[in-house]
């Protein structure tokens, strides 16, 4: 492939090689990189304990050792002190589910490991975990900027309507989660939604999602999801300020549950190694597929970070049993039973979807992030 001339970025860091053709930066294959991972295991403090496989013990580190390698073209390392730069006296968000908290947590680990200070990176309130659902920001006093979390699984408003037995719970399609107040004016804001729609309760949908003062008897999951996609869209079309937020949707990411779900005994231990075998992928998600018909029709401009694909290669980098220290043998074997194949290891797949946001900012070059 005749790749056109390569233009440096900046002193800061390596070159973009793009072709002169569009490149999608999200189709490609993970290679083997024996300089990964970005921060050491075990040298970030703020990985919430099930994220962390290495404090728990996982006996294999080789599912760090990956790198997402698009065809076509290279995207640049990740260059923490050119990233909290462009960020300077900024806020950048998450909004969405432990997912989205999954990915808060690697970016903060990979930005903290470039500064020497390490005591003038803290969360706010002094915390240091983030499992209950809530606000977290977490300040870089060198830069004058925060990285925030905003726990919002459905980005809709989860609800409450009086029944015949007592008040029954319901999710607002048509309205956006009371936390919009806290991420309106970041200068990005990185969404997702998807997993809390797999739950029992939204994917049987009888008597549960609500438009107005009507609550459907019974409504498919998809069509739900769809709904409360377009009423994002429209809150992003008609409240962000594009000529100071940039706005990214981050896709769905993939799961490796074999043999049962997250709650039916699904498994994913002992994987070592992705699939290398492009057979053995699944097809791109239905709720991808919406999302992209939704996002044809946005008036403002929006980055996809479309991982759905890269996330079904890595069926090893799950936290499996590890998501937390066993006291006794028979603690870990009675584990075997609950295990975690959604969120990942950190260090880990989180990692590649921040150097890619990284990517995705400097290829659409507004604002601090022009090259």
């Amino acid at each position: 492939m005749n790749l056109k001339k390569l233009v440096p970025i900046s002193d800061h860091f390596p070159y973009f090689h793009f072709p002169k053709k569009k490149c999608d930066i999200f189709n490609g294959r993970w290679v083997r990189d024996d300089t990964k991972p970005l921060y050491r295991a075990g040298s970030c403090p703020y990985i919430d304990r099930d994220f962390d496989c290495h404090l728990n013990k996982r006996p294999d580190d080789e599912y760090v050792k990956w790198k997402w390698q698009p065809f076509g073209c290279e995207i640049p390392s990740l260059n923490a002190t050119d990233f909290l730069e462009r960020l300077r006296g900024k806020k950048l968000v998450f909004v969405g589910d432990s997912l989205n908290r999954n990915m808060w947590e690697s970016l903060v680990c990979i930005l903290r490991e470039s500064i020497t200070n390490k005591s003038r990176v803290y969360e706010i309130s002094g915390r240091h975990e983030f499992k209950k659902k809530g606000f977290y920001a977490f300040r870089f006093e060198d830069y004058d900027c925060t990285i925030d979390f905003v726990g919002s699984p459905f980005l809709v408003r989860e609800s409450s309507i009086n029944g015949k037995n007592g008040s029954i719970e319901t999710l607002r399609l048509d309205l956006m989660d009371k936390t919009t107040s806290m991420y309106h004016d970041a200068d990005v804001l990185v969404f997702n939604t998807g997993h809390w729609w797999t739950h029992e309760k939204t994917s049987r949908g009888e008597n549960y999602y609500q438009e107005g003062d009507h609550v459907y008897p019974r409504l498919k999951v998809l069509d739900a999801y769809k709904r409360a996609l377009a009423t994002w869209a429209r809150w992003v079309d008609e409240n962000i300020d594009i000529n100071k937020t940039q706005v990214i949707f981050r896709g769905y990411s993939v799961t490796h549950f074999k043999g049962g779900q997250w709650n039916s005994g699904g498994k994913c231990h002992k994987e070592t190694e992705p699939i290398f075998n492009t057979s053995h992928l699944t097809k791109y998600p239905t709720k991808m597929r919406a999302f992209d018909n939704v996002l044809r029709e946005m008036k403002n401009p929006v980055i996809y970070l479309n991982i759905s694909r890269l996330t079904d290669y890595r069926k090893d980098g799950h936290p499996s049993i590890y998501r937390m220290e066993y006291k006794s043998v028979e603690e870990q074997i009675a584990a075997v039973g609950s295990q975690d194949c959604s969120h990942w290891c950190l260090p880990g797949v989180p990692d590649t979807w921040n150097e890619l946001l990284y990517a995705s900012l400097l290829k659409v070059g507004r604002g601090s992030w022009k090259i």
